[in-house]
């Protein structure tokens, strides 16, 4: 917690990451032949699965143990997502409620604009050859595009909680709904966690209407395992590293290294030397055997 311009800067308990629910371009891929990506509606079971999906939000917020929280909403401005908020909102009062913003920079990745099926087909049969992360769409993004913008929306975020524009009481838990895609929510936690494009390409899309909690642990960081079982991150797709790591953060003080992280340091180099006498004992043979070669 920190003073700034006479506010307290407090952070968000919780950070749920919710995929809306099931819609009519994921019932018949065929709607986006006519219908533009921005204007997918909800099926009636992606409504039935919004509903849902809020009445568990609430269930978490309301009985993790506090009477007095709120709640801020960032939303994709797909109809879809819209829609999907609008079900989760209605498990929740509106004393509970500090606001919205629809936040563009959340919305799902660009495949192009009117997306006939067989030509899309063809293109993401390319797509799982060439690799996820980087393969662009014609006339679209990479999921390399969604993370740069991902990244922009995350430092934005910060600064509504530093600078307290979201109008927060101090008092409160403050927790952070974000209604999005699949892709665009697992680059949000790739990001934070500072996952490696390969870690990112195992992951696991969400299900329409399911969320993931990232929790403020003991210590200051947030972490997926405070809310999340084992098992459930096994499921989608981290590996035991990663899921360790999470352990981790669970009670790790804020801004601390985890030195047995591999993918911060050693997943990039050959075993380094412990101290800079050796490397440098070993760089004078390498440079002597070239010399003399």
């Amino acid at each position: 917690m920190r003073e700034r311009d006479g506010h307290r800067a407090v952070l968000p308990k919780r950070i749920i990451l919710v995929r809306h629910g099931e819609s009519q371009g994921n019932n018949d891929p065929a709607a986006y032949d006519t219908t533009p990506d921005p204007k997918i509606q909800l099926t009636t079971q992606g409504i039935a699965q919004a509903r849902h999906a809020g009445a568990r939000m609430r269930h978490l917020i309301a009985g993790g143990g506090s009477t007095n929280w709120r709640v801020y909403f960032y939303v994709s401005p797909y109809a879809r997502t819209r829609s999907t908020l609008r079900e989760i909102g209605r498990s929740f009062s509106r004393k509970r409620v500090i606001g919205v913003r629809e936040e563009c920079r959340i919305r799902e990745q660009d495949f192009g604009n009117f997306q006939v099926q067989e030509h899309m087909n063809v293109i993401k049969e390319t797509r799982q050859r060439f690799g996820r992360f980087f393969y662009r769409f014609p006339e679209g993004e990479s999921a390399a595009d969604v993370f740069d913008r991902v990244s922009s929306f995350l430092e934005s975020l910060w600064r509504d909680v530093d600078m307290n524009r979201l109008n927060h009481d101090p008092s409160d838990d403050l927790n952070l709904i974000i209604v999005s895609h699949g892709l665009a929510s697992r680059v949000f936690m790739m990001k934070w966690f500072k996952w490696t494009v390969e870690q990112f390409e195992l992951l696991r899309n969400f299900e329409n209407g399911e969320f993931r909690v990232l929790q403020l642990g003991s210590g200051g960081e947030y972490s997926l395992a405070v809310h999340h079982a084992d098992e459930e991150l096994l499921e989608w797709g981290l590996s035991p590293d990663m899921i360790a790591d999470q352990k981790w953060r669970a009670c790790a003080n804020k801004g601390e290294w985890n030195d047995r992280c591999s993918w911060y340091l050693d997943s990039f180099f050959d075993p380094l030397p412990d101290s800079d006498d050796d490397n440098v004992d070993k760089l004078d043979e390498t440079n002597s055997l070239t010399v003399h070669s």
